[in-house]
Parts: structure tokens; C-alpha cells; sequence
């Protein structure tokens, strides 16, 4: 969570001029994204698998969802004022409802899930090969934004945040086998206290959600307060 505000105050000084950066190509920046959302989706699979362990039923797993689809949906909304034209429509909330769902109705899959993980991790590379030649009618299908959520597209969208199903899917599953190992052979990694003075890393872990929704509007408002002071607006 700090990693992912620190790449987002950097991203904002960006964009309201302050220090110009290239964030879609530079590998900087793309690598930073990569590892930030592969954290972020590992550590889901990994809660998800102590969710599953402690018995969360259908209803609080729910509940929970319809939480992040409404979250998913009001970033396309804000997205779409700030970026009209490159406005997030399957970011990584909108990923992470599709891919909680099917890890719920996976979890029970147990060591089949490593190599779930890694089939999710190799199919988007087999894919563009596949639609860069024999298969090459079709990638216009998959390049519409009617598939491309899944990820097996040639090219990438134009979009200011993209979280498709493939490859991330993968993450998510080894980060969900990761923890039913963990349960079953290491618990005590998973019960061991906190060192001093990171107790408030956890709370941002309880409220990562609210978190994520609250953190951007906020330090964009004060740019824009001190782009306006500096007459940039």
C-alpha cells in the first residue's frame, strides 16, 4: 500500500506537470507497476485462502464482493471525468471481482492450483502468438474491448489502469495456494506478531480498500489546490 501511493504521487506530480514522466512505457515505472500489482493480487489469493480455512460463508464473501464491484465501478466513473479518453473500464478492482470469484470457486482445486497458476501466466504469451499468425482473423475480437479483459490480446488498450484476467489470474491462484500451504504446513508464519511500530501497515491491510478509493482523490485534490496556487490551472 505505501509502494502503490508513492507510484501514485509520482504519477499525479506527472500529470499535473510537476515532474513530467513517462509512466506507460518507461521500464522505471512499468516494472514498479508490475511488481505492485502482483503484490497486491498475491496478498488477495493469500487472504483468500485464510478466508476459505476459517469457513467464510457464501453470504460474507458476498458481501464483500458487491463492495468491490461498486468500488470498481465508481473508479470508471471518476476515471472517465479526469480521462475521458482513456478511461479505466477494467482496472484492477474490476480484475480482482472476476478473479475472487473464480478463486472461490476454486479453492477447494489444493495442489491443482499451482499449475492453474502458472497455465494462467503462460497463456497470454501463447495467445498473442496464436493471434499474431495462425489465429490472426480472431485478434481483432480479442483486441476489442469486448474480450480484452480476458488478456489475450496482440496489443494493449489504451487505457490509464488494465488488470485483465490473464496473466493476473495467476498471481492471484499462487498467492491462494501459497496460503492453504501455509495454513497446513507453516500457521505460525501466519499467527506471528507484528515488530514494533508497523502496527499501522496493518490497519492500512484491514482498510485497503477505503484506502485505495480514499488515497488518490485526496493527494490529487491537493495538487490541484497547489497547481492553482502556482497558477498551473
Amino acid at each position: 500500500m505505501v509502494w502503490m501511493t508513492v507510484f501514485h504521487f509520482c504519477f499525479d506530480l506527472s500529470h499535473f506537470g510537476f515532474w513530467p514522466q513517462n509512466f506507460r512505457v518507461d521500464p522505471f515505472w512499468t516494472t514498479q507497476r508490475t511488481f505492485i500489482v502482483s503484490l497486491f493480487l498475491f496478498c488477495a489469493g493469500l487472504g483468500q485462502a485464510i478466508a476459505w480455512h476459517q469457513g467464510q460463508g457464501w453470504l460474507r464473501f458476498g458481501r464483500r464482493w458487491g463492495q468491490i464491484v461498486g468500488c470498481a465501478l465508481l473508479v470508471t466513473v471518476g476515471s472517465f471525468a479526469m480521462f475521458p479518453q482513456s478511461f479505466i473500464y477494467f482496472g484492477v478492482l474490476h480484475g480482482m471481482a472476476v478473479m475472487l470469484l473464480i478463486a472461490r470457486l476454486s479453492a477447494h482445486w489444493g495442489r491443482w492450483l499451482w499449475l492453474a497458476g502458472l497455465v494462467a501466466l503462460v497463456l497470454p504469451p501463447l495467445a498473442q502468438h496464436a493471434l499474431a499468425g495462425a489465429w490472426a482473423e480472431a485478434a481483432p475480437w480479442f483486441n476489442g474491448r469486448a474480450l480484452n479483459w480476458l488478456g489475450l490480446v496482440v496489443r494493449k488498450p489504451f487505457t490509464e489502469d488494465y488488470v485483465p484476467v490473464f496473466p493476473w489470474l495467476g498471481v492471484l491462484w499462487w498467492g491462494l495456494a501459497t496460503g492453504q500451504w501455509m495454513l497446513v504446513r507453516r500457521p505460525a508464519w501466519l499467527q506471528h506478531p507484528l515488530p514494533g511500530g508497523l502496527g499501522p501497515l496493518a490497519a492500512l491491510g484491514r482498510w485497503s480498500l477505503s484506502y485505495y478509493m480514499l488515497h488518490q482523490p485526496v493527494m490529487m485534490g491537493l495538487l490541484m489546490v497547489v497547481a492553482w496556487g502556482m497558477g498551473r490551472t
